[in-house]
Parts: C-alpha cells; structure tokens; sequence
C-alpha cells in the first residue's frame, strides 16, 4: 500500500478511482469532481494498491488556523486494516507543519466507524445540529500539536 498526496485536483485515472470509491460507499458521486474543483486549497490524499484506490481523504482550509477535513472513506475489502487511521495521521501530520492549529469535521450517527475513528484519534464533539434536510450532524475538532 502506499500513500499520495495532492495538492490540487488529482490526475483523471486517480481521480476516477476516488469517484468510483466514493459512489461505491456513500451510494452516489454525482457532482462530487466539480464540488472538488470548487474548494479552495483541496487537499486530497490516496491509499493506493497497485494502481486501485483503496482509501481517500481530502479537505480545504477554512481560515489560516482552521483545516476541514470533508471526506474519506476506505474500500470495504480493506477496512480494519489501519488505512483510515494512516490518512487521518498523514494529514494531522501536513497540517502541523503547514502552521494550522485545529482541524474540524462532521459525520453522522450511521457513520459510527468515523464517529469512534475521530473520538479515539484525539477529537471532541462539539456540537451537534439538523440540517435542512432532517439529518442529524455531529461536528468534531482536534486542537493541533505545534
């Protein structure tokens, strides 16, 4: 396995294999690739076997301090294997040395797996919320070690 990372939109094959991972886990990837190119400062990260994605996690910053992390997931055939732990260090890691002091995400109850991956590497839930469309969302921050 090893692990990439992007600074800006990644290349068409990798890109392709994040959308099919994506649409794979959470049902649907229709507008996803526009909605990257949209953010500002994208970050994305890859777990690759071979040439398959098998794990992504990308983000943008929300200010100078404040780092989003907005989605990831892992191939269902490689989970419990360490891959999402592995991204979230990673980007923990770049984030530190990039001079950001707090990282934010969101999930959702269904989502137990992230929700108790976030607890155990160090974030608190600090607050929760309906959006416009009934879903409860749960944020979470981690205060980063300079």
């Amino acid at each position: 396995m090893k692990l990439n990372i992007f600074y800006t939109m990644p290349g068409d094959d990798v890109l392709k294999g994040i959308l099919q991972l994506h649409r794979n886990i959470f049902g649907d990837s229709e507008g996803l690739a526009s909605k990257m190119k949209s953010k500002p400062h994208l970050l994305v990260q890859t777990a690759m076997d071979g040439e398959k994605v098998i794990g992504y996690k990308m983000g943008y910053p929300l200010d100078e301090d404040t780092f989003y992390s907005w989605l990831g997931g892992v191939d269902p055939e490689y989970r419990e294997n360490g891959i999402a732990s592995m991204l979230m260090k990673k980007q923990h890691e770049y984030l530190t040395e990039m001079g950001f002091k707090m990282v934010r995400t969101k999930t959702m109850n269904k989502w137990r797996g992230m929700l108790i991956l976030n607890i155990k590497h160090g974030f608190d839930v600090i607050e929760t919320y309906t959006d416009e469309k009934g879903l409860h969302k749960i944020v979470l921050e981690k205060r980063l070690q300079s």
